[in-house]
């Protein structure tokens, strides 16, 4: 074999490896993009589904507290302590649709505290 047919066959053969390692960095892209996406998508989904579920426990805790006429403190004690005060007003503000806080926002966090203790639900509450 010739030195130039040697030379030729060595850049076919090198030309030919470099196609075929950036075939399958483009393939490992793709899958990669594809991963991604998917957790992005996964996570969005994650985030409205928690939403959707804040709001409804908001929606709850207000009933609780405007319609039902319980403090704020009550309200997280009947929810057997899944929430604390600070928690439920945020969820009970998540559910006003407009944004704006209800009569009982502002002063129920004084004395639902007052109510369940700084404890939690039912710490600090006598029986009864």
């Amino acid at each position: 074999m010739s030195q130039q047919t040697i030379k030729q066959q060595a850049r076919r053969t090198a030309r030919e490896m470099a196609e075929k390692r950036r075939k399958e960095r483009e393939e490992r892209e793709r899958r990669v993009i594809d991963l991604a996406e998917q957790v992005m998508v996964a996570i969005g989904e994650r985030d409205a589904a928690v939403a959707e579920t804040e709001k409804r426990a908001g929606e709850a805790l207000r009933e609780l507290t405007e319609v039902e006429g319980l403090s704020l403190g009550e309200a997280v004690e009947w929810s057997g302590g899944t929430v604390t005060v600070r928690e439920a007003t945020r969820l009970r503000r998540l559910a006003n649709a407009d944004g704006q806080p209800s009569s009982g926002d502002a002063g129920d966090d004084g004395a639902a505290l007052t109510s369940a203790g700084s404890g939690g639900a039912g710490a600090g509450t006598s029986a009864g």
